[in-house]
Formats: structure tokens, sequence, C-alpha cells
């Protein structure tokens, strides 16, 4: 369960203190001498120290874990709304997410890298499109302009005539790059 470690951390440092204020008091209330409750006070530390730093550690992790699964959810969201409806704009995702452009970009950019959307990114007009990468190899036109795309690197064909990135998957980097390079063409009369 995401953030179960956070209520683990939470019951670890509860019970751990109330260990400590029970032994405190049997310690101070009993007749034991000076040298007594020293050493039933660092025995006493010895044990709930790393009881309490466990559940430290567990609270934080927790809270981390719940943080990461609410930005995979937000990528998830983003991903969805472009393979629903086709293309989006950046500004229609902003008050969609509930975060900011800047926020809304930095998904987009964790996506390509994660190698999770295929499609392609006009990043002057602020479009995303959601293009089957192997009907992109196929047939190599841009989604936005309808020119003719050129493979920039593995994975990235870019639109020389509108400037659109278009990302593609593993699979269709990979049969990209196994297809021959392309003839040039030739001029009449040379």
């Amino acid at each position: 369960m995401i953030g179960s470690g956070k209520v683990v951390g939470i019951i670890l440092i509860v019970l751990g203190a109330i260990l400590l204020v029970v032994g405190g008091v049997w310690l101070f209330s009993e007749e034991i001498t000076a040298g007594g409750r020293v050493l039933g006070l660092l025995l006493g530390l010895l044990v709930l120290a790393p009881i309490i730093g466990v559940g430290a550690y567990l609270l934080r992790q927790g809270s981390v874990e719940q943080t990461q699964f609410a930005t995979v959810q937000q990528e998830k969201k983003l991903l969805n709304m472009v393979l629903t409806q086709g293309q989006v704009t950046i500004a229609e995702m902003v008050p969609e997410l509930n975060v900011p452009r800047e926020s809304v970009e930095d998904m987009i950019r964790s996506v390509v890298g994660k190698q999770l959307f295929s499609g392609a990114i006009d990043w002057k007009r602020g479009i995303l499109y959601s293009v089957e990468s192997q009907k992109l190899v196929g047939e190599q036109k841009c989604p936005n302009c309808g020119g003719d795309l050129r493979f920039a690197g593995k994975g990235l064909i870019v639109c020389p005539y509108c400037g659109s990135e278009v990302f593609l998957t593993k699979r269709a980097a990979a049969s990209t790059a196994a297809e021959p390079a392309a003839k040039p063409v030739e001029t009449p009369g040379a």
C-alpha cells in the first residue's frame, strides 16, 4: 500500500516515546541509586533509539513514496489526455493537471525520457500529438505540417519545416535503426 511506511513509522515513534516516558517514570519513582538510574537510562536509550530511528526513517520514506506516486499519477493523466484526445496543448494541460506550465513541460520531458510517450511535440506552439510510432516509421510524415521527417538520433525524428520533435518508443527506434539509409535523390542530367 502506498505510504504504509509512513503509518508504521508513526506507530514506532509513538511506541518508542511511550516506552521512554514509562521507563523514565519507573526509574525516578522507585528507590533506585543514582548509578542504577544512569544505567537504566542508558539501556533504555540503547533499546529505544533504534526503534525511534527506524520509525523516523519509515515516516520519511513513506512521505517520499507518496510524493513519487502522485508524480506518477500526474504523468499517467498527461499521457492519457494525449492518447484520448489525439492532440492537446500544454495550455490545456495546465488547468487539468493543476500545476504550473513549467511542471507540465518537465512531466513531458520525463515521460519522453522514460520512453513512455510516442508521438510528436511542437514546442513552439505547445502542442502534443499522439501518433503511433510504427505509423510514423512507415509514413515518415510530420503530424503537424505533413512535411517529410528526418531522423535526428536514436528515438528522435525532427521535422525540418516546422521544428516538431517526434519521439519513438524503443521498439520503433530499433526498427528505424535497422532500416537502410535513404538513397540520395539523383538530379536529372547528372
